[in-house]
């Protein structure tokens, strides 16, 4: 078979022979892909869609993902060549959005130069990347350790996000997590539940259990199990740990004297907290202000979930046409801190069986947007009902503007923004009438802006929007740890 040849896409003739053919590509791209990260430390997307580690099917997803939010022709058969002529050079490390390389130059007039001359496609990815060819830099001059202090939710998902990135091993590894010891076969039961996830399903890849050096090792990375009562209690260096970043997903403590326990023990050097931070400390969205971290912040705090999932869209809507004032309720999915069935508990309400009730709590996200974006401080009200769902939450934003718009006008604006601006790793768009909560598993973005539901009256809107409150919320804060760490990608094509 013809793996490409170049032609215009139409409605095809037979669509089960057009499926196999873009099937064909699609296996084709999986050793591309591979070859570009392993070797190169080369990360290749899909209009924001990672593409390392994924199956066949997922990339055919990915691409037709695209063709729906973009209306246009995007395929398999204008990517893999892209794919291809990229893997011909030896590249440095960057991130490579392999879509937007191939729509500029099969659907907006890329594929001629500025005499009208047609441009060949090997040509034209070389001119892209040319920065890139023959260039060793690696991100970081040695990995940098991280240590998840905690392994409920956040952190087993972050060791799996951590394991997935790990590539060829010169940027952010994971070498320990520290728990307190659960007592016979603790060390089985964490390796279990690493692997196995009601939620998000199985990890991917494999786990084996090194009883003797109380680690377990996935897919060839060795974490070491540290039992510890107190973050002041360890010498990681012990371990061959060294200036580790400390990611603490406990919530026990969230201002500085807390967290700085962390610091005292030997082997760290910085602190990233997974909980609003308390006091002075600066609340970190990635994509909205991690421009105000610099070098001599040792303990900083990546906000909340629910802070992380509104104040992009916040942000967005902001810029374009003003926020006057508004409320947000969250819709928000049950957690650990809820009770399963009716016992006491210190917080109103939650005493209740999260499992049977819908319980109305409060937020701190609104109030942690005034952090975030202090313009907005005082503007915005806000409120939570927790519902008997294990992931995925709502933000309903009921805004006042300060010019008047239309429905189409923001969904389109919202639809630009989630594949043509900065923000585009934090928001995800859909308009599909059929979605539902347990479709948003698994997102990588801060939110999802739902196009259907959106309303639309004068300066009054009313938007919703998705969020993965657990996988959503760790792709962001790994965002912020790569910051921490100083590591930089170059981004292509360029803006």
């Amino acid at each position: 078979m013809k793996l490409y040849e170049e032609r215009e896409r139409q409605r095809p003739d037979d669509y089960f022979a057009d499926w196999k053919e873009r099937e064909a590509l699609a296996e084709g791209m999986i050793p591309l892909v591979g070859k570009l990260y392993r070797k190169n430390n080369v990360k290749t997307y899909i209009y924001g869609h990672p593409l390392v580690n994924r199956s066949v099917i997922e990339i055919m997803q990915d691409h037709r993902t695209v063709r729906q939010i973009e209306s246009n022709e995007l395929s398999e058969f204008e990517t893999f060549p892209v794919l291809r002529a990229l893997a011909a050079h030896d590249l440095g490390h960057a991130h490579i959005d392999i879509g937007r390389i191939s729509a500029r130059y099969f659907f907006e007039g890329d594929n001629v130069d500025a005499d009208g001359k047609a441009v060949t496609l090997e040509d034209y990815v070389s001119q892209q990347v040319s920065a890139l060819i023959g260039k060793d830099e690696k991100p970081l001059a040695q990995p940098q350790d991280v240590v998840l202090y905690g392994f409920g939710r956040i952190g087993r998902l972050m060791a799996r996000l951590l394991i997935e990135k790990t590539g060829g091993g010169d940027n952010l590894r994971l070498r320990a997590i520290v728990v307190r010891n659960g007592g016979e076969h603790d060390l089985i039961k964490r390796a279990s539940l690493l692997q196995r996830d009601s939620v998000h399903g199985q990890f991917n890849g494999t786990v084996r259990v090194d009883e003797e050096r109380s680690s377990f090792i996935a897919n060839g990375n060795e974490i070491r199990v540290i039992y510890a009562n107190a973050p002041d209690q360890i010498d990681y260096t012990e371990y061959g740990i060294n200036n580790a970043l400390i990611v603490d997903n406990t919530g026990m403590w969230r201002d500085f004297d807390g967290l700085g326990l962390h610091l005292k023990s030997k082997g760290t050097s910085k602190v990233l907290l997974t909980a609003p931070g308390k006091g002075d400390m600066k609340n970190i969205v990635s994509g909205i202000n991690d421009d105000i971290m610099d070098d001599s912040d040792f303990i900083i705090s990546a906000a909340s979930c629910t802070t992380n999932a509104i104040t992009p869209p916040l942000k967005a809507l902001d810029d374009e046409f003003g926020v006057e004032s508004g409320h947000v309720e969250t819709v928000h999915s049950y957690t650990n801190d809820q009770n399963l069935t009716d016992n006491f508990h210190k917080g109103n309400r939650r005493g209740r069986s999260a499992a049977l009730n819908m319980v109305l709590t409060e937020t701190g996200a609104v109030k942690a947007v005034g952090k975030v974006l202090p313009h907005l401080l005082g503007k915005l009200s806000g409120n939570a009902i927790r519902v008997p769902t294990p992931n995925v939450s709502m933000a309903i934003l009921n805004l006042s503007l300060k010019r008047e718009t239309t429905a189409e006008e923001l969904n389109e604006y919202m639809r630009k923004i989630s594949v043509h601006s900065p923000l585009r790793k934090q928001i995800d768009f859909t308009n599909s009438p059929e979605v539902v909560s347990t479709d948003f598993v698994g997102s990588r973005r801060a939110c999802v802006f739902d196009a259907q539901a959106t309303i639309a009256n004068g300066k009054n809107v009313v938007l919703y929007i998705w969020y993965d409150n657990e996988f959503g919320y760790t792709c962001q804060v790994h965002r912020v740890m790569e910051k921490m760490a100083g590591v930089k990608y170059a981004m292509y094509p360029a803006e």
